[in-house]
């Protein structure tokens, strides 16, 4: 069972405090706009309370809820990726003085980030991420730094949109302890909201003694086997009302198989090649370098953005795009998400959290495509 907390309202004040405090940039889901999204956090009042959210395929609104839920809402509209991966960042800059170029990094150092209110597929992608860029022999530097001294605050999900499927990919709706990769503490505190005979309050669980110092702050008191067995219904609840799935244990050998099925024509005379997909995807790590200079150049920079692969000159090279139709593109993502990228990296790319259905303008279904490429290759086999 580990070591269980009980944390009331005031407390999630207490624990924000305690982790700025400590000299932490305290980041989470924030209403902006028409969308959650991550952004800082001075207070409690900053979180979503008492929104929720409808995602369908193409569709994302928010909407008032009839409680005071502050995490009852599904996959923010975009990830944490962001916080460490922006979409566009200063590689380096340069300026020409006389007879000299001078050259400095772009990467400052950074107070460390406090993540409050991250989901499991958004973890499980931030898992993903540190292995293809800070685990290999050619470290992303920008990454590592930003990434460096992270205290995470997972949110058990309770409420998933209809476009969630983490639960077949194994990523959810209740995260893992340790990352499956490296062993190491996936957390440092796990919350899940109760609300429950007028009751409101946060289940705690403690991950890290970094955690356990940081609860201790916040007035958490100690809770029991009873809440732990609640905080499991909660999260076995909200993975059975998901309704979308993936069948992990076929589907990389469905799409090698299927590199010339006709679905691939039928999904691209729908495609609109926006690269929405591919912006709100939380392991997507694809970018593109842009140089710029002012007009007397004297002073230059080099961007690192993000790019897609879904791009016509995404595969430009030697005079022409070795991708240049949409259906070679949306084959290309699918098959590296699902089946490719577990032969570079050890795992599947997906973590199941739905944006690319929600985000879709015409409501593209990666879940639709996988079954449908899954029984045309059965049929195939058997003919």
């Amino acid at each position: 069972m580990g070591d269980i907390r009980i944390l009331d309202i005031q407390g999630l004040d207490a624990l924000i405090a305690e982790l700025r405090r400590r000299g932490y940039r305290v980041m989470g889901p924030t209403v902006r706009g028409d969308a959650i999204v991550t952004g800082d956090l001075f207070t409690a009042d900053d979180l979503p309370r008492g929104v929720g959210d409808s995602q369908e395929p193409g569709e994302y609104r928010l909407r008032k809820r009839d409680d005071d839920a502050y995490f009852g809402f599904a996959a923010p509209a975009q990830s944490t990726k962001p916080v460490f991966f922006p979409a566009d960042e200063v590689i380096w800059h340069g300026r020409r003085e006389h007879d000299h170029f001078s050259v400095e990094h772009g990467a400052d150092a950074a107070a460390p980030v406090a993540l409050v209110g991250v989901r499991s597929c958004d973890l499980r992608a931030t898992e993903i991420q540190d292995r293809v860029l800070a685990s290999r022999q050619y470290v992303d530097a920008h990454y590592a730094a930003r990434r460096a001294g992270t205290f995470v605050v997972a949110v058990a999900c309770a409420d998933p949109a209809a476009t969630c499927f983490c639960a077949s990919m194994g990523t959810g709706p209740r995260p893992a302890a340790t990352d499956p990769d490296t062993q190491q503490p996936a957390y440092d505190l796990l919350l899940t909201e109760s609300l429950h005979d007028g009751e409101h309050h946060f289940i705690v669980e403690i991950g890290t003694d970094a955690g356990r110092e940081v609860a201790d702050a916040a007035g958490a008191t100690p809770g029991t086997e009873h809440d732990h067995d609640e905080a499991v219904a909660i999260t076995d609840a909200a993975a059975a009302r998901q309704t979308r799935s993936i069948d992990t244990s076929t589907i990389h050998d469905v799409l090698r198989a299927s590199a010339e099925s006709p679905r691939w024509d039928d999904v691209a005379s729908r495609c609109l090649a926006c690269t929405n997909c591919t912006l709100v995807c939380p392991t997507c790590f694809c970018t593109t370098i842009e140089d710029s200079s002012d007009l007397a150049g004297d002073n230059a920079e080099r961007h690192r953005v993000w790019d897609s692969c879904f791009s016509e000159n995404f595969s430009y090279i030697h005079g022409g795009p070795l991708r240049a139709d949409v259906k070679a593109r949306y084959r290309q993502w699918i098959t590296h998400k699902l089946s490719s990228w577990e032969d570079q990296f050890g795992m599947l790319g997906c973590v199941g959290c739905g944006r690319c259905i929600a985000w879709c303008p015409v409501g593209i279904d990666i879940t639709e495509e996988a079954a449908a490429l899954g029984r045309m290759a059965s049929a195939g086999s058997s003919a």
